[in-house]
């Protein structure tokens, strides 16, 4: 039997960034616990990722009001929309990815955080997992908002809804 929607581009669902995450902190257990003495990490991963979010979250918000043609903006490009979609599979990918890494090492240190050297490694790779972790829902974000809606779905004129 021949699915319907076979060209069709489906939503990031919850299953992969998912496995991904889990995958991530397994790896940052187990490189973690290889390395006897652990570098610093550099903690200018957290504001880069915050930035990142937050720019996705604001494309998000105003794709969503575009797609649903929201007065006072114009209609967004079909190409336009599709790239936005691939930058949120990437994004939501990678973010599930270092967000499980980073995780995995501070669960890794922290029953050495007796030592300065893992609590400083255990504060940046945390607060690196936080800021993936809100880069992945941002990104979840944008790609639900260029969803195209439905028939009568979400009009976000609300004289448009009476």
């Amino acid at each position: 039997m021949v699915e319907e929607h076979e060209g069709r581009m489906h939503p990031t669902g919850w299953r992969v960034p998912l496995a991904l995450a889990v995958v991530g902190a397994l790896l940052g257990w187990l490189v973690t616990g290889a390395v006897h003495i652990l570098p610093p990490l550099p903690w200018s991963a957290i504001p880069t990722l915050l930035l990142l979010a937050f720019a996705e979250a604001f494309t998000a918000r105003r794709t969503r009001r575009r797609i649903r043609r929201a007065p006072g903006t114009e209609p967004i490009q079909p190409l336009s929309a599709a790239r936005l979609v691939a930058l949120a599979k990437a994004s939501a990918l990678f973010a599930a990815l270092a967000a499980g890494f980073f995780l995995g090492m501070a669960l890794a240190v922290v029953g050495t955080l007796v030592l300065p050297s893992h609590r400083e490694v255990f504060a940046t790779a945390l607060g690196t997992a936080a800021s993936s972790g809100l880069l992945l829902g941002a990104a979840l974000w944008l790609g639900s908002a260029c969803r195209v809606p439905e028939d009568g779905e979400g009009d976000d004129d609300p004289s448009a809804r009476a």
